[in-house]
């Protein structure tokens, strides 16, 4: 089965073949620490940890790489309104960050470089320009000349005459061009600074992307990802440069995906209609946030809301209903064998083909999983019957284990989904309102309340029976009775 991916460079989708197979070098691009991540970086977080775990799957040698910008003018501005410096929010917001990220199941990468670590290397790229007469110097600054290279807007599209319309030039900008960018600003008072072959200063934000693949990956990468805000100017500069200084192509394949919206409009701080991951976790598992993202082609807009979650909970409660469900299955009465294969087998068969296929075309996951869904529903119809006869045969039981084990072993490894389940998988270490409170709810306390509720319903004591069940749903604990006895779990 081949992988096909969309190329944002030449508008098609591709098939993929890496440059040294099995080995793929992948690199995207990580957040500005200056504040909380928000749903926008979550997305782009989510889409490239699965793209990642898929690789995997497929057997290639993921190498994978994502920066943090930790010097910036937003994160300087930041430290002048806290009066401290700015490392201090840089690392604030690292540690917030990776609080974020080990809740919705992103994975660390391989590695996960600072441009503060790489001033060196960021000077380098700087020099190896100038000495192929790419850039220039303009008392202490140096900028890229775009109109010296010839390809520059192949990325995005854009010719350099229809950017140039667009172009401005700042009142203390010197210079030759409005298209330039600046590769080094020098120092300003009160800002941090660095020694250079041009005097102090710090690097602009697009040759630090550059310098970093180069020490970490290598002159040519496989797959660069960002998202689609990225394309232009950030991702055409690092193009513009990165090829100015080798020659040779920068990254073979690369990938965008879509915007978060919040009615139509990007969701950023600056328009200030973000929601931040801290604030889903509050309200819903992480897991629901991670499945609304999957639920939508990566390439496609997102267009948020707190509906999309409610419906995402309510489809995330079927998937792990369907696996849970056959705790309660096995405490039927089992009945002799039907004889013969029961007929689910085949179908998880066909199910798991068909899922794999949808990601090997350009990473279809609403596809893949409109076909765990459809397991889903035939999983419901077994429940279904056997909770009105009160009995299972064996075997369905055994088929029934069977496709529910393959959906949560297919759910966990593709999409990070539903870690918590089982005592052989690993346990997130930060979920949902854990997050925030700090406290668990014991799940042996659970199942005690849940016998002494029963012996109240059995002694027809409905009142002590009902307050359990409501002041467990008030802590987020949602009991369901069903002929094998009542079963529960966290809304």
């Amino acid at each position: 089965m081949s992988l096909k991916i969309h190329n944002t460079l030449t508008g098609k989708v591709e098939e993929f073949v890496p440059l040294d197979p099995p080995r793929v070098l992948i690199y995207t691009c990580g957040v500005t620490v200056y504040d909380d991540s928000h749903v926008g970086h979550g997305r782009s977080l989510i889409v490239f940890d699965t793209f990642r775990r898929f690789l995997e799957h497929l057997g290639y040698e993921v190498r994978f790489v994502r920066n943090f910008t930790d010097v910036d003018d937003k994160i300087i501005n930041r430290a002048r309104e806290e009066c401290t410096d700015f490392m201090t929010i840089a690392n604030r917001y690292i540690a917030s960050y990776y609080r974020d990220m080990d809740a919705i199941g992103v994975r660390p990468a391989d590695v996960e470089p600072r441009v503060t670590e790489h001033m060196q290397e960021i000077i380098e790229v700087i020099r190896r320009l100038m000495e192929r007469g790419y850039a220039y110097e303009a008392e202490g600054d140096v900028y890229f000349s775009v109109r010296s290279f010839r390809d520059y807007g192949k990325l995005s599209k854009r010719s350099p005459e229809e950017m140039e319309a667009g172009a401005r030039v700042e009142p203390s900008e010197k210079k030759r061009d409005p298209l330039d960018f600046a590769l080094w600003k020098s120092a300003k008072a009160g800002e941090p600074a660095w020694d250079s072959p041009w005097g102090k200063g710090r690097p602009g934000w697009h040759t630090e992307c550059v310098a970093m693949i180069f020490k970490h990956l290598g002159e040519t990468i496989d797959i660069h990802g960002g998202g689609l805000d990225l394309v232009f100017p950030h991702h055409e500069n690092e193009i513009a440069q990165a090829e100015a200084v080798t020659g040779r192509p920068f990254a073979r394949y690369w990938m965008h995906n879509g915007l978060v919206t919040v009615g139509g409009q990007k969701m950023s701080k600056s328009l200030g209609n973000y929601v931040t991951l801290r604030e889903i976790y509050t309200r819903y598992h992480p897991d629901i946030l991670r499945l609304l993202v999957l639920q939508t082609h990566y390439r496609s807009p997102l267009d948020f809301s707190w509906e999309k979650m409610e419906e995402s909970r309510r489809a995330y409660e079927r998937l792990r209903g369907a696996i849970e469900d056959y705790e309660v299955l096995k405490k039927l009465r089992i009945v002799p064998e039907s004889g013969g294969t029961h007929p689910l087998y085949d179908r998880v068969k066909e199910v798991e083909a068909a899922f794999y296929e949808a990601l090997s075309d350009d990473f279809n996951t609403p596809q893949a999983l409109s076909h765990l869904f459809s397991l889903v529903s035939e999983l419901g119809k077994i429940k279904n019957r056997a909770y009105s006869e009160g009995k299972i045969s064996q075997s369905e039981l055994s088929a029934y284990e069977f496709a529910s084990r393959s959906l949560l072993n297919t759910l966990k490894k593709m999409f990070g989904l539903m870690e918590d389940l089982y005592p052989e998988c690993e346990v997130r270490r930060v979920v949902a309102r854990e997050l925030e409170a700090g406290e668990l709810i014991d799940s042996r306390l659970v199942e005690l309340l849940i016998e002494v509720r029963s012996l109240a319903r059995r002694k027809r004591d409905f009142e002590i029976a009902d307050m359990i069940r409501d002041r467990l749903g008030e802590l987020g604990i949602e009991l369901e009775d069903t002929p094998a006895g009542t079963r529960w779990k966290r809304r």
